[in-house]
């Protein structure tokens, strides 16, 4: 790979705004995990399909390629300090941030814009990622504006945007 090519696409890529995630889920043990995601999207209405990706070199990548399920935390445009929890390394990052077991048994961050319970559908091999697709059967909105990534910075959307 052309690494003039891998600056360029970085750069590119860092310039295309994004929601923020935080993708949750239990082990083995029943112990929850999670790590930031801003690599999802909405995939199918027919049915409710959505897609997230996961570096291979990640420590929990075997645990949520055989996930059974897993949740979608949508972070609010206050959440910036749980995206940075949750993107860092050898860190307990549940005991550092309010959360709670779903009725699913599914970690649940608090104060998070919204969140998708899913099943996983179907895993994807993606050259260094793999690409996850959960089916959503359960939906919680509360009505905040989500946290964007833009040129390696959060924020929420500007008032501006409105206007």
């Amino acid at each position: 790979m052309n690494n003039n090519n891998v600056s360029l696409f970085k750069e590119v890529m860092g310039n295309y705004p994004t929601g923020v995630t935080v993708i949750t889920s239990v082990d083995s043990t029943g112990q929850p995990l999670g790590l930031t995601v801003n690599s999802f999207a909405s995939v199918s209405i027919d049915p409710l399909l959505i897609l997230w990706s996961i570096d291979k070199k990640v420590t929990s990548h075997s645990t949520f390629i055989n996930a059974e399920k897993f949740t979608v935390n949508i972070l609010s445009g206050e959440q910036s300090d749980i995206c940075s929890l949750f993107a860092s390394k050898d860190i307990d990052r549940f005991s550092n941030c309010d959360w709670d077991y779903s009725d699913h048994n599914l970690p649940v961050i608090s104060g998070v814009a919204g969140v998708l319970h899913c099943r996983t559908f179907k895993t994807i091999d993606a050259g260094d990622h793999t690409i996850l697709v959960g089916e959503v059967f359960d939906i919680q909105s509360n009505n905040k504006n989500p946290l964007l990534y833009h040129q390696r910075n959060f924020g929420s959307i500007p008032q501006s945007f409105y206007s």
